[in-house]
């Protein structure tokens, strides 16, 4: 009976079956749904997360289940949920609301674990680590630029446009808003309006340059070379495999020589 119990708690189809159900009971829950099978549903998921830690922490040691990197994001998420398991016995009228808000929270970041049963999602990891480290520096400069120009703005458009540059962060914000091109035309548009025609049109003519030189251009290049990093690992695997079919052609022709 312990060795089928064990089974059933360290087979992975069981586990995401498992969160699959609780993600399904919280959408209802969040949607508006109280039901006490619900409820019990959602409190029985839980329980089966930490009675599969304690198996595995019996089946492969304390040291050795934390060792793993998924184990220890598995067993991270499980013990931050916990709190959840007291919610429903919250009077939601006798508490502060904002403490029932982070009880979900951790019931939410659970489903962080079905993370590691996507196919190659080490293989992932691994490049978005190496693309984080080879764009690192164009990364950093891509910040000291949005800091430079956040300060600028802030300098120039404070009193003009205080929605956008009142405050260092929010002219930051504000020229984030430009580099990504997202709404980006609200705000000279602003200062078009608050200002007299001659600034507004320069105004105009400035941001554009913004857009153009670090939306356009800049974010480009930063994908481009964060997309190159991510697929290293691909290209170093063809050069492998053209060395190899190399090696063989010239043991190939070597032969030939040989016979003539």
């Amino acid at each position: 009976m312990r060795d089928f119990i064990r089974r059933v708690f360290l087979n992975d189809h069981v586990i995401l079956s498992v969160i699959l159900l609780n993600a399904i009971v919280i959408y209802l829950q969040e949607s508006g749904i109280s039901h006490p099978l619900i409820i019990g549903v959602d409190v029985a998921c839980t329980l089966i997360f930490l009675i599969e830690m304690l198996i595995k922490h019996l089946t492969f040691g304390v040291k050795e289940y934390w060792r793993d990197g998924w184990n220890r994001m598995d067993g991270i998420l499980v013990i931050i949920s916990l709190p959840s398991l007291i919610t429903p016995f919250f009077d939601a009228s006798s508490f502060d609301f904002s403490i029932l808000l982070t009880l979900r929270l951790m019931r939410v970041l659970r489903f962080f674990r079905v993370l590691h049963f996507f196919p190659k999602i080490t293989q992932i990891g691994a490049g978005l680590k190496r693309a984080l480290r080879d764009s690192g520096v164009v990364l950093v400069g891509f910040f000291i630029l949005l800091f430079i120009f956040g300060m600028i703005n802030c300098s120039l458009y404070r009193e003009v446009a205080p929605q956008y540059f009142d405050t260092p962060l929010n002219s930051i914000y504000s020229v984030f808003r430009v580099f990504t091109v997202e709404g980006w035309y609200e705000i000279p548009d602003t200062i078009m309006a608050a200002t007299s025609p001659l600034i507004g049109k320069l105004s105009r003519l400035y941001f554009c340059f913004l857009l153009g030189a670090f939306g356009l251009l800049g974010m480009s290049f930063i994908n481009s070379v964060f997309v190159d990093a991510m697929a290293e690992d691909n290209n170093d695997d063809v050069k492998l495999q053209l060395d190899r079919i190399e090696r063989r052609l010239e043991e190939m022709e070597q032969k030939l020589l040989e016979k003539k």
